[in-house]
Parts: structure tokens; C-alpha cells; sequence
């Protein structure tokens, strides 16, 4: 399993600070990214990712004449990002709405459980996204679950997916995942 930082426990280094998951430099762990487009169940969407220059530009056509999705997400890894509130993201994006997947432990019927939440772009603008995991819905093949909820000390994987149910083409770049703290009143 890939372990992102040098720690199963992405705790940070001081308490109140963000900790950074991965922002595509030379020096950042590599999560393992792979596609899974909506032809796995007889869709027509495209989709794909390039990493260069400290990016992840996240690409394609989505077809609502079958799944309607394209999506990326990283090999197992273990992360506990229990003493966090969310995940942060910078992104530029093209006006469309994407969803950021988290996986866990937690299984329905045997099979591995999806929260996920959506977020919007604006049109070629660069934009911080913080994504509260109380955000997070739990989800199969699509399907919402009534639970069970987000664990945020078992995280076994996180993805980008494009399911607005919009046709046409869609292109984000992704420069930064952090986790993000809550806020301390003082």
C-alpha cells in the first residue's frame, strides 16, 4: 500500500496546520494514479490525466449515453486524517462540476463503499476548494447509501470524478491535496 508523506498518519507537524497530501513535484509521493472511465459498465465517457510540471491535468469527453463518468484515483494507501476537517484542493477548472472520492475500510455487501462530495469551478480561474468531510455521502456504483459514515483514520484511497450528467468535454488542473484543520477559535 502507498503511504503518502513518511507517515501512516498524516498528523502534521504542528497542530492548526494543513497537511500536504501531494502536490505533483519531484519531490512528492507518488499515489499510484490510474483511470477508470465509465466504459467498465458499457459507457462511452473518455477520460485521462497527465502529470508534468508540479500538475495533474485531469481530461476528456464525458457521454451521458451510458455511465456518464471518467474519473482518476490512487492506488490503496492507509492515511489517517482524523485530526483534520476536510480536504483542500487548488484547482482550475472549466465551469463544470466534479466530485473528489474518498475510500476507507468500510464495505457494503463485500464491496468497497465511495463518500463522495462535489464541488464547483469557475471557468480557467485558479481557486482553493475546501471540502468538509461531514460533506462526504456515502455511495456504490453511483447509488446513495444511508452509511455507514466517512472514517477519516481509514482512508484507503481518494479519486477526481467528473459525474455532472453534462455531455461534452472537460479538462482541471489539479495542483495540491492537502488536509486541512479545523477551525480553532481564539
Amino acid at each position: 500500500m502507498m503511504t503518502p508523506g513518511s507517515s501512516t498518519r498524516a498528523s502534521g507537524s504542528h497542530a492548526g496546520e494543513d497537511q500536504l497530501i501531494t502536490d505533483f513535484g519531484p519531490d512528492s509521493a507518488d499515489l499510484g494514479w490510474y483511470v477508470l472511465n465509465d466504459n467498465v459498465m458499457g459507457g462511452r465517457s473518455e477520460g485521462g490525466f497527465l502529470e508534468e510540471q508540479g500538475e495533474l491535468f485531469f481530461s476528456g469527453r464525458t457521454n451521458t449515453n451510458g455511465g456518464g463518468f471518467s474519473s482518476i484515483r490512487t492506488e490503496a494507501m492507509q492515511l489517517d486524517l482524523s485530526q483534520y476537517a476536510g480536504i483542500r484542493l487548488r484547482v482550475k477548472g472549466d465551469g463544470r462540476t466534479y466530485t473528489w472520492r474518498l475510500t476507507t475500510t468500510a464495505r457494503w455487501r463485500g464491496r468497497e463503499i465511495g463518500y463522495w462530495a462535489n464541488f464547483d469551478t469557475r471557468e480557467g480561474t485558479w481557486q482553493t476548494v475546501d471540502i468538509p468531510f461531514a460533506s462526504f455521502v456515502p455511495r456504490f456504483r453511483g447509488y446513495q447509501l444511508d452509511g455507514p459514515p466517512l472514517d477519516t483514520a481509514t482512508l484507503t484511497g481518494m479519486g477526481l470524478m467528473i459525474y455532472d450528467k453534462r455531455d461534452g468535454p472537460f479538462e482541471l488542473a489539479l495542483a495540491s491535496v492537502h488536509a486541512y484543520p479545523a477551525k480553532t477559535g481564539r
